[in-house]
């Protein structure tokens, strides 16, 4: 994948640098997205950047480009590359500019970068992850994709240290999300995901899983569930772009629902994998 994006132009990814007084680089002052591809499509990409630009919006970030701008000059990219299974990454940071922590003057452009991975498809129905739960020591404004990761980071180190695939974070027992997923419980029949506020990141993939829920007559709720509500739970799952829809079948050595992928589970794996096919086309 040699190109890239540099504020709406295509560039050979050797002829482009980052300033060392980007604020992006300095401060974490900037916001990403990353948008899964099947097929040489976009998946859900309209939903990504606007979610980009509503980051933006809430840190004070002036963006100098529309979502079809974007989306435009994004697929030019997929097709200059020759994408077709992967991912787009893209941020946006503040600028160039003298280090202050005070904004830099209006004159100063943000600036946009985008470039594509390719990762292969690995078919609809993701075998069971295993997990560990960590205290949630983030920020208060997890509603917003920043580039401060720190804390996502030593949540997720601390999972691969355990030999597990996710860490699941909670505030004083409250499950929140994981270190780079949401997370959902089914008890019942039942789906259960904590409501989208402050202190989770409203996934793309949680939003579509959702919609999937009401479309298809799958009883759901938005609610905070407890560690231990998780742990004696029917079926455990977690969402994200790069996970799609995956079981959780063991958290802290502990085996949930003897290790197998639930009913329910399985019915939004099917279903998440239509929607894949409905907007990018077949992926067998």
């Amino acid at each position: 994948m040699g190109k890239i994006i540099l504020n709406g132009e295509i560039k050979n990814r050797s002829d482009v640098s980052v300033d060392i007084e980007d604020r992006g680089y300095q401060f974490g002052d900037g916001v990403y997205e990353v948008i899964r591809v099947y097929n040489g499509k976009l998946f859900a990409g309209e939903m990504h950047l606007n979610r980009l630009l509503d980051s933006a919006k809430l840190i004070q970030m002036k963006v100098p480009f529309t979502v079809a701008e974007m989306e435009t000059r994004v697929k030019e990219l997929i097709s200059e590359d020759g994408l077709q299974d992967g991912i787009i990454y893209m941020q946006l940071t503040r600028g160039v500019s003298p280090r202050t922590h005070v904004f830099p003057s209006s004159d100063v452009e943000p600036v946009f970068v985008a470039y594509t991975k390719e990762i292969p498809y690995t078919g609809k129905m993701k075998p069971g992850a295993k997990g560990i739960t960590t205290d949630d020591i983030r920020w208060l404004r997890c509603n917003i994709k920043s580039l401060n990761l720190l804390g996502n980071l030593l949540a997720k180190q601390a999972a691969a240290e355990a030999g597990c695939d996710e860490a699941i974070q909670h505030r004083d027992g409250l499950v929140t999300e994981g270190s780079s997923s949401n997370v959902s419980i089914v008890v019942d029949g039942t789906l259960k995901t904590h409501p989208a506020t402050n202190l989770i990141l409203n996934g793309i993939t949680r939003q579509v899983m959702l919609k999937l829920c009401a479309d298809h007559g799958i009883p759901y709720v938005e609610e905070p569930f407890t560690v231990e509500e998780m742990m004696t739970a029917d079926e455990v799952l977690y969402t994200s772009t790069s996970v799609e829809v995956t079981p959780i079948i063991n958290i802290d050595g502990g085996m949930i629902a003897a290790g197998e992928t639930g009913p329910v589970t399985k019915k939004l794996q099917q279903l998440f994998s239509q929607e894949i096919e409905r907007q990018c086309g077949s992926i067998d």
